[in-house]
């Protein structure tokens, strides 16, 4: 794959007309995502060019999110429902980007938050609280898991949404996103 974090940012930034929606990163819906997602695992075990443990992990990192995608966003898509997943290897790391044309973790939030005043204050709550917006389902930790896993694994998550950006190492941190991202968009690096 071809500069696979390139492909996802003009996936979520082009204009619905111009979204390629036969290519191979493109799932529609969730069981090709998690179709997808196995043959990622799989085939990152098969190379060995990632330790067992790790790529488990983010494989377990990605189907959060993917799913997540999917979760929050039933009826809420700008304009075409699924996302977009990608990995490659570089310099025998892992690469993961995965994106979603939805309504972002702000839009998803305000439903049972509705005083968020931003992108940069919905990310730190969606990374830090137990929180949902499926509401009252008794959800919310997938982004902690998350955070957590990112820190103890020494991976690296860059997630957008809106105009902000969560940066996930061994710190975590909120800032304004160098681009506007209407959706989500996690570039996950694994390390060997």
């Amino acid at each position: 794959m071809e500069n696979i974090e390139k492909q996802a940012w003009q996936w979520i930034s082009e204009r619905a007309e111009n979204v390629d929606i036969s290519s191979e990163n493109y799932c529609k819906t969730r069981d090709i995502f998690q179709a997808r997602l196995e043959k990622m695992t799989r085939n990152s075990l098969e190379s060995g060019k990632v330790d067992e443990n790790k790529v488990y992990m983010a494989s377990a990192i990605a189907g959060e999110l993917g799913n997540n995608s999917f979760d929050h966003n039933i009826g809420n898509w700008r304009d075409i429902p699924g996302t977009f997943f990608g990995y490659d290897f570089y310099s025998n790391d892992l690469l993961i980007v995965l994106a979603d044309r939805g309504q972002g973790v702000w839009a998803t939030l305000k439903n049972v938050k509705p005083n968020l005043k931003d992108d940069r204050e919905a990310l730190n709550i969606a990374f830090t609280e137990i929180i949902s917006g499926r509401s009252p389902e008794a959800r919310g930790n997938g982004l902690k898991f998350v955070r957590q896993s990112v820190k103890e694994l020494n991976f690296h998550l860059d997630f957008y949404s809106g105009e902000a950006k969560a940066e996930l190492n061994e710190k975590f941190s909120v800032v304004d996103s160098e681009k506007k991202v209407s959706g989500c968009l996690a570039i996950l690096r694994v390390k060997r």
